[in-house]
């Protein structure tokens, strides 16, 4: 495969970088990927196996995992650093310490604005991808210095802006917007979505629920297994106090739903997500109570092999949508391919 900017700019075979992801994407996922040719990334609370509000403590499980990695592949992956707001700033300030004294080779930040923490991890020579939900954001994460930003489009699971905004519209629109690489991500989970988000101009994939449901993926049995069953319309948007949440369709969303419509107060609503966090989910397997972050695309997965044959897959893939796409194309040159 050619190389393209993500490629050139951190090292990596295939233009795919797997989403970090609460409670599921741990050293042996991401380890799996980056052999495989993509960017693994770290998530938050990779391989832990409780809650913990100690700021040294997360640091360290974090430090712990990042030489996990390093002891499974020599390729390069990276770490996800959630900025956060008021107290919860003190995790982010560890974290970005603990990243740059393990010299991480990229890292991701999200939930947060671009300035925190830039210009300090390119001082200590790290890439930084910073997670945008507008084009505007983008260019703003662009005059921050960041290397790339990533688009997520309304279709895809976890948390993001209030924007609404689709995969195939926000692309687009953020490829316009800068001059630096772009990764999109939001409803891909095969050589399909691969390939058309970068005919929208991204120059790499952003892909996370695909990569739960895998070998490597620290999701429960239970969680893998709701996903490969998931169909049709199995996911729904989920509003919170600063952003959206897409998660699984369950019993803990349909009554979160039903408690906002019924007016619950905002301390009422922010108890019940905090009894019914992603913890419960996707650690303990309660995959009818807890909050299961899931993109639209688990409609789409119907297994969950190893990381390097998801990987690997959606590579031999690009081939034969291409073909397909050059037979649809003929029509419109006089019948030549």
């Amino acid at each position: 495969m050619l190389r393209n900017r993500i490629g050139e700019l951190v090292g990596i075979r295939y233009p795919i970088v797997q989403a970090p992801m609460n409670w599921v994407s741990g050293a042996e996922l991401a380890a799996a990927v980056s052999n495989a040719g993509g960017l693994g990334t770290l998530g938050p609370n990779a391989g832990a196996d409780s809650i913990t509000p100690d700021v040294e403590l997360t640091g360290e499980r974090l430090r712990g995992q990042i030489r996990r990695v390093r002891s499974l592949t020599r390729a390069p992956f990276a770490v996800n650093v959630p900025i956060g707001v008021g107290d919860a700033l003190k995790y982010s300030q560890k974290c970005i310490a603990v990243v740059i004294e393990e010299a991480v080779p990229v890292v991701v930040t999200s939930v947060g604005g671009p300035k925190a923490y830039t210009k300090t991890l390119k001082d200590a020579g790290i890439k930084v991808f910073h997670a945008v939900s507008t084009a505007r954001h983008a260019k703003k994460a662009e005059e921050a210095g960041v290397d790339a930003v990533i688009c997520e489009g309304f279709e895809a699971g976890g948390h993001k802006g209030f924007t609404e905004l689709t995969t195939m519209v926000l692309t687009p629109m953020v490829a316009d917007a800068v001059r630096i690489p772009v990764i999109a991500g939001g409803g891909i989970g095969d050589a399909r979505g691969v390939l058309a988000v970068l005919a929208l101009g991204a120059d790499a994939a952003y892909m996370g629920t695909r990569f739960m449901a895998t070998e490597e993926s620290e999701s429960h049995r239970n969680v893998k297994e709701a996903v490969v069953r998931a169909q049709d319309v199995c996911t729904v948007s989920v509003p919170k106090e600063f952003m959206l949440a897409r998660d699984l369709s369950n019993a803990f969303t349909a009554q979160y739903l039903e408690m906002k419509k019924a007016g619950a107060s905002a301390a009422e609503l922010k108890a019940f997500l905090a009894e019914h966090s992603q913890y419960p989910a996707q650690h303990l397997g309660d995959v009818d109570n807890g909050e299961l972050c899931c993109g639209q695309v688990a409609a789409l997965i119907g297994s969950a092999p190893a990381a390097a044959d998801v990987v690997g897959g959606i590579i031999a893939g690009l081939s034969a949508v291409l073909e397909d796409l050059k037979g649809k194309f003929a029509a419109f040159q006089g019948g030549k391919p």
